[in-house]
């Protein structure tokens, strides 16, 4: 069996979190999870499930996932969010395949799901991610929001991780409202500038991007949610990212 630990960072994650660690014990000799000081039962049950707990206040997507990654025994890093889970062919796949030399990573396919519903509109899917990686030679960025591990000396996979994306949209709305917070920070991080015009032209591309050159249009009222999301998601970035400049301001005059 391959010798890798599954990393999970966590934040209020009762709901999920033992699925995940249950589902990356079929392929890891190890799970560690980073919890980002819950307030609800996550650690407890991450123990009980078998995984070994550390905690850390959130440092961002990336920087989170990179930390998470020191407290593994193994080289192989399979990554994991909290509300994913693998699906029987990666499963498969991973137990077919000897990790050596000839690759830094893999990457996967996933599977967005909404409820029940698989949403595949708008470049929902294939949604190609890299997850399993050797940590010694590549590992996630820093980025507060969207981190990846980029590598060039990649395997592409077809066999696929499950995410939920929400269950309802009271979860989708509290889910937008954290990551398009640290979507404004990483933005500020980049040098962008406030504008009070960005907010609305950039959501408005959104929405046609997903609409028309995505193809959403012709994908049902999937492509219309998906790009209704993503235009809401990105108002919330870019004005977000005005408030850290009035914040600062306001700061600088007091």
């Amino acid at each position: 069996m391959n010798k890798i630990t599954g990393t999970i960072i966590t934040l209020n994650a009762e709901k999920y979190i033992e699925r995940a660690i249950k589902s990356l014990q079929s392929i890891c000799d190890e799970v560690v999870v980073l919890d980002s000081e819950s307030t609800d039962l996550t650690r407890d049950i991450a123990v009980k499930s078998g995984a070994k707990v550390f905690i850390q206040s959130f440092l961002g997507d990336g920087a989170q996932k990179k930390e998470a990654s020191k407290f593994s025994k193994n080289n192989w890093i399979f990554s994991m969010d909290a509300d994913e889970y693998l699906a029987n062919d990666l499963i498969e796949f991973i137990k077919t395949i000897n990790l050596n030399d000839d690759y830094d990573s893999y990457s996967f396919r996933r599977k967005n799901f909404c409820g029940s519903e698989w949403i595949k509109a708008a470049g929902f899917y294939p949604d190609e991610v890299t997850r399993l990686y050797n940590k010694t030679k590549v590992n996630y960025d820093t980025r507060a929001d969207h981190a990846a591990v980029t590598s060039i000396n990649r395997y592409r996979s077809k066999s696929h991780i499950i995410h939920n994306t929400y269950e309802s949209m009271d979860e989708w709305v509290d889910k937008m409202n954290f990551r398009s917070s640290m979507s404004a920070k990483q933005l500020f991080k980049d040098g962008v500038e406030a504008s009070s015009i960005r907010p609305i032209t950039r959501c408005i591309f959104a929405f046609f991007k997903k609409l028309i050159i995505k193809g959403g249009i012709f994908q049902g009222k999937n492509g219309f949610r998906v790009a209704l999301t993503t235009m809401f998601n990105t108002y919330l970035k870019y004005t977000k990212l005005n408030d850290i400049y009035d914040k600062k301001d306001s700061s600088n005059k007091q």
